[in-house]
């Protein structure tokens, strides 16, 4: 299975967070199979006078997906997060991480929804996700990755 993760931080070394991240993915979930650059960008849905750095993975792995929710929730815990965003309350974070799509399974369940349902809306997630994944079809869109970055850009 293929499974892609957005990754964001806005606090502390940013990069050295965002490959930490990765290095913890690689250990606990699978095969790293691509890397985005990383994207330094605004805050979305929230005002801070520090900015991300962004980027998505992919990864090959066995592993479910409520168990991978599990193990990068547990990764964003020993990294130094404090709390999750709910309900759309969103601030700084040392890292975030975000399954976006596991292959082309469509889940929606109280603790997890795929693919994830704001990614097309976001060109901090489109932007890397286009870069390293363009031909990827979208399960619920029925578009590529690639046309759906097109399409935020208009």
């Amino acid at each position: 299975m293929h499974v892609y993760f957005g990754l964001g931080t806005n606090l502390g070394d940013k990069e050295q967070n965002l490959r930490l991240a990765v290095q913890h993915i690689e250990e606990r979930i699978g095969k790293v199979v691509s890397l985005s650059a990383f994207y330094a960008t605004a805050p979305w849905g929230f005002a801070s006078d520090n900015t991300f750095l962004n980027a998505v993975v992919c990864v090959e792995t066995s592993l479910p997906p409520l168990e991978i929710l599990s193990v990068t929730q547990s990764i964003e815990k020993e990294m130094g997060r404090t709390h999750k965003s709910v309900n759309g309350v969103y601030s700084d974070r040392v890292i975030d991480i975000d399954l976006l799509l596991y292959d082309d399974l469509v889940l929606d369940t109280p603790t997890l929804k795929l693919p994830h349902p704001l990614m097309q809306e976001r060109r901090f997630v489109m932007e890397p996700l286009a870069e390293i994944a363009p031909d990827v079809m979208h399960p619920v869109l029925g578009k590529t990755l690639g046309n759906i970055y097109r399409d935020l850009l208009d």
